[in-house]
């Protein structure tokens, strides 16, 4: 299945992509969840019956304004240098554990919506990466289970505002900032995309291609990621791991590059689907 969050004529819901459209799930049986994190905890989804996927649309695709696929989520945790050339060209020792940091759910947008560049700054940097999203709670999961924890995958722009990320060793102000991440289109349960080691993941900025990887390369891979992570907090349905940027970003090129007002940047998981945002400057 494809899910999705939206905003439809004021109102916000969720529903699956189905051919010429989307159904709203809440009027199919899952009007007890007002959001799709609730369904996903409930575990409502399973319920849905069959022939519910064989009605016509509610609504075309194109009458909703997409939000991220989990507007709402307990936490989000990122993943740093999780790719080898990323790693040396940001100038960093390998470690032997993951390097996190968090996002708060305000700093993302979904497709089609816009990144903005703060005021204080002119270095919004871009990074594509595959998000992963829980789907039970978890604690204390070993590598080899992991996997079944996974309600399923999407596409992240995880934008860095450079400057204010170097202020100390610590990645948070400058990850943090007012709609700086994209975070969609959909949500791609993860019986869509059997191996999530096995996909390839590029970003454009105005169709010119920045970032290109095969996920297979990630240093510390998802499995690895949800053991670590269930070791010192608990994952509930609904949160956020993405997973970590490839080699390319703007502020390692000669010149720099970072994003401006009137830019596309597009970020494309083969599976998975493709997230696009344009770029605008904070009011």
């Amino acid at each position: 299945m494809r899910l999705a969050s939206y905003i439809r004529e004021g109102r916000s819901s969720y529903g699956v992509i189905v051919e010429k459209g989307i159904l709203d799930l809440p009027r199919h049986g899952l009007g007890s969840f007002l959001t799709l994190r609730a369904a996903l905890e409930a575990d409502a989804l399973r319920t849905i019956p069959p022939e519910v996927f064989r009605r016509s649309p509610d609504f075309p695709l194109e009458e909703v304004e997409l939000l991220p696929p989990i507007p709402n989520p307990d936490k989000i945790l990122c993943v740093g240098v999780n790719y080898h050339a990323h790693l040396e060209e940001m100038g960093r020792s390998e470690t032997s554990h993951p390097t996190l940091f968090t996002r708060f759910a305000n700093t993302q947008v979904g497709h089609g919506q816009s990144l903005v560049v703060p005021r204080v700054s002119s270095e919004l940097d871009f990074e594509g990466e595959l998000a992963v999203v829980i789907g039970k709670r978890a604690r204390h999961v070993p590598r080899g289970k992991a996997l079944d924890y996974v309600a399923g995958f999407a596409c992240y722009h995880d934008g860095s505002v450079r400057d204010w990320q170097r202020h100390t060793s610590q990645f948070t102000a400058g990850k943090n900032f007012l709609q700086t991440g994209g975070f969609g289109p959909f949500l791609v349960t993860r019986d869509e995309v059997p191996d999530p080691t096995a996909l390839t993941l590029t970003l454009t900025l105005n169709g010119v291609e920045m970032q290109r990887t095969t996920t297979d390369l990630m240093i510390f891979n998802i499995p690895t990621l949800i053991e670590y992570i269930t070791t010192f907090t608990e994952l509930v349905p609904g949160d956020v791991i993405a997973t970590g940027t490839p080699s390319g970003v703007g502020s390692k090129r000669s010149p720099p590059i970072f994003m401006k007002a009137g830019d596309v940047a597009e970020v494309e998981i083969s599976g998975v689907g493709l997230l696009r945002n344009s770029v605008t400057a904070e009011a």
